[in-house]
């Protein structure tokens, strides 16, 4: 039966890889996939009672996950429907091309460490299209934007998801994501800026001074507060759990919490046609829940293959065949470029249990980086990418000839940086 379970796994993951070519979201086949697979584990003989202690106690954890998804996602959401991301978009102004680079990266790289890089790259992308005329030039502007993001993302906790699963599951802790993973994402960063500015010569003909819709009702101190408030809810989160030691879902529940009744307070008097448009409820049908459906397939299938034994095994054969635990993650990062870094670190997760292998220690470490930067070496790696190609027509060819191989070097620069600053193993 364990076979049988490892195949509809495979067959599941093949599935979700392969999204784009056989046109079924792998939001629809992560759910099927992790159900069949707690199904087949409970047709293996096991005891009743065991198999709903292991079921429980996996939900428990995976719901502290997806409820954290869902406030921070609600949060995002929220603040684009008031328009708050145009508070630090307007403030761009420079036509330099390479200028213009550095900022669009600097400011990508740090929007994704307190926002998903999904939702950077969204709004960076919007951005660019109404700052860059030049279709070719645009290209290289978004190409950085994708690396920027997934570089941001790694080294806060809720910057990325993968981060975020290590940090609620206890394998790091806030402070020292951000100590020890910084420099290594800043030299991510810094790599592809350099390289890229060198194709980048002269000024921009125009940039558009507007850009925002002169028809909008919502006031410019409306934008700030929602702004300023939502941001400093989701950093207030790390602070919470480290103040309270609950959950970090309890932290982002009560930020969701303020920020909503806050915006209730702020449009009492709006008609409520108006006050529909940028309530919590338009904001939750907006929130991409086929992501959180996904996470919950994956999270379900990658714990049951746990639970029979699978992925302990699995770390065995490894450590035995391998050895050296630095080389498993590299490779894990690159492998995050073909398929998807959520399942790839919930695997790991499982594979390696504090028991053996303690919080904080080197090996958390490297893989919140790795699994976090290595989808940018193609387009498809990450859903920064993913979104850029479809806001952009961005080929998959183009990204490969023009930008994998700088990224290859930007994933490498902060693994060497992280081995400057740690030591080799």
């Amino acid at each position: 039966m364990e076979l049988l379970t490892i195949f509809v796994f495979v067959i599941g993951y093949l599935l979700i890889t392969l999204e784009h070519n056989v046109q079924i979201d792998k939001a629809a086949t992560a759910i099927i996939t992790g159900v069949l697979c707690w199904t087949l584990y409970s047709l293996s003989g096991v005891e009743v009672h065991h198999l709903t202690e292991h079921l429980g106690q996996h939900l428990s954890d995976i719901a502290g996950i997806l409820f954290f998804l869902i406030g921070a996602m609600t949060i995002v959401e929220l603040i684009d429907a008031h328009q708050g991301f145009e508070v630090i978009t307007q403030q761009i102004r420079t036509r330099d091309k390479r200028r213009l680079l550095w900022v669009i990266g600097i400011l990508t790289f740090f929007l994704s460490s307190i926002l998903d890089n999904l939702t950077t790259t969204i709004v960076i992308v919007v951005l660019l299209k109404k700052l860059i005329a030049d279709p070719k030039d645009r290209l290289y502007y978004i190409a950085t934007t994708i690396i920027a993001a997934n570089a941001g993302g790694a080294w806060t906790p809720i910057g990325d998801v993968t981060t975020t699963m290590l940090w609620i599951g206890g394998q790091l802790s806030a402070g020292n994501i951000v100590v020890k993973l910084f420099l290594p994402s800043i030299a991510a960063l810094i790599v592809p800026l350099f390289l890229i500015s060198w194709k980048l010569k002269g000024e921009h003909k125009e940039l558009e001074k507007n850009l925002g819709n002169q028809e909008n009702e919502i006031r410019t101190g409306e934008k700030r507060l929602v702004l300023v408030l939502g941001l400093s809810m989701l950093l207030m989160v790390p602070v919470y759990k480290m103040i309270t030691h609950l959950p970090p879902y309890m932290g982002m529940m009560l930020g969701l919490g303020i920020l909503w009744l806050t915006t209730e307070i702020i449009h009492r008097g709006k008609t409520p046609e108006h006050k529909k448009s940028l309530s919590v409820l338009k904001a939750l049908e907006r929130m991409d829940m086929p992501s959180i459906l996904f996470f919950l397939g994956i999270l379900l299938a990658v714990s049951a293959l746990e639970t029979q034994g699978t992925l302990p095994g699995l770390a065995r054969w490894l450590d035995t065949s391998v050895g050296n635990m630095d080389v498993v993650v590299i490779i894990t990062g690159m492998l995050s470029a073909i398929v998807d870094n959520v399942p790839l670190v919930a695997a790991a997760i499982g594979m390696y249990p504090l028991t053996d292998i303690p919080p904080d220690s080197r090996f958390w470490e490297m893989l919140a980086y790795c699994a976090g930067t290595g989808g940018s070496m193609l387009i498809i790696g990450s859903a920064a990418g993913v979104a850029a190609m479809g806001l952009e027509k961005i080929t998959f060819g183009w990204y490969l000839q023009k930008i994998s191989w700088i990224a290859l070097l930007s994933y490498f620069a902060g693994i060497g940086v992280y081995f400057l600053l740690n030591g080799f193993a």
